[in-house]
């Protein structure tokens, strides 16, 4: 096994394990509840990422172009990989260099997808709540994430 697969391994065991365990590298205390309202609090932690929010804002103007440029591409390739078998089927034997074009713009289309994905859909995306009586953005955390602060549940929504 190369050794590249083999440390990812690695890293992906550690860190299940680690979250597994609630077991963390930072050294914030958790905060206690009283034992009566264990089951029906959530911590809420101020939005903090101006940064991926403000770049999200700025992209979702051209987020539908940007879309239907991913989809075209992704239609696109769907034909090139039609084609490059067809090619095979026609003379009845494997060319893998038909396939070599196809295989290159199927990794860029992925990568593609995967940047605009974090661009699009910041950190705070699916994280972030309305907490009835409070003002300001809030994003559900841990209870050890620094700024958190416990909440009844059913004061918490989800936009």
């Amino acid at each position: 096994m190369k050794k590249q697969m083999m440390s990812a391994i690695i890293m992906l065991t550690i860190i299940v394990l680690m979250a597994s365990f609630d077991f963390s590298l930072d050294g914030s205390p958790p905060i206690n509840l009283p034992a009566d309202i264990r089951g029906n609090a959530l911590f809420v932690c101020p939005a903090a990422s101006p940064f991926w929010d403000a770049i999200a804002a700025g992209f979702s103007f051209f987020a539908r172009y940007v879309l239907m440029g991913f989809f075209f591409a992704t239609i696109i390739l769907a034909f090139m990989w039609g084609w490059a078998l067809y090619q095979n089927l026609l003379k009845d034997s494997f060319n893998k260099d038909a396939f070599s074009k196809p295989w290159g713009f199927t990794k860029l289309l992925f990568w593609a997808g995967v940047i605009l994905l974090i661009i699009f859909n910041t950190p705070n995306r699916y994280r972030r709540v309305d907490v009835t009586g409070k003002t300001g953005d809030y994003v559900l955390c841990e209870n050890t994430t620094p700024g958190a602060v416990a909440v009844r549940s059913d004061l918490v929504h989800s936009k």
